[in-house]
């Protein structure tokens, strides 16, 4: 069975070039909205709370604190509507997923930089 998934994303999905990150950077997503027949653009900066999967099928989460509420969203990273992702920061974590983070307030939600 794994053979024939691996053919059909081989086949039809796109790969797109992004820019490499890892948990705990902060990255922008912009991607495309459609309404109706409109197509705007819209981003979305936060941190990397996890990256899920692997090849074409990898997925990753970003976190963003919107006033005082946390708004997550996870992302395909061949989602056709991306366009592109902008590395900001670089952060140093010691784990691969950090969902301690949501739990943190203040000075200690910080992320200390590369």
């Amino acid at each position: 069975m794994e053979p024939l998934l691996d053919f059909v994303q081989n086949e039809f999905i796109t790969k797109k070039n992004l820019p490499e990150f890892k948990t705990g950077d902060t990255i922008t997503v912009y991607y495309q909205i459609r309404e109706g027949e409109k197509v705007r653009t819209q981003f979305f900066k936060g941190t990397v709370i996890q990256i899920k999967g692997q090849g074409l099928s990898k997925t990753f989460t970003i976190r963003k604190m919107s006033g005082t509420i946390g708004v997550e969203r996870i992302f395909p990273i061949n989602l056709p509507t991306i366009e592109k992702i902008e590395v900001n920061k670089e952060g140093k974590v010691r784990k691969s997923r950090i969902y301690y983070f949501k739990n943190l307030r203040g000075k200690k939600a910080r992320i200390k930089e590369l």
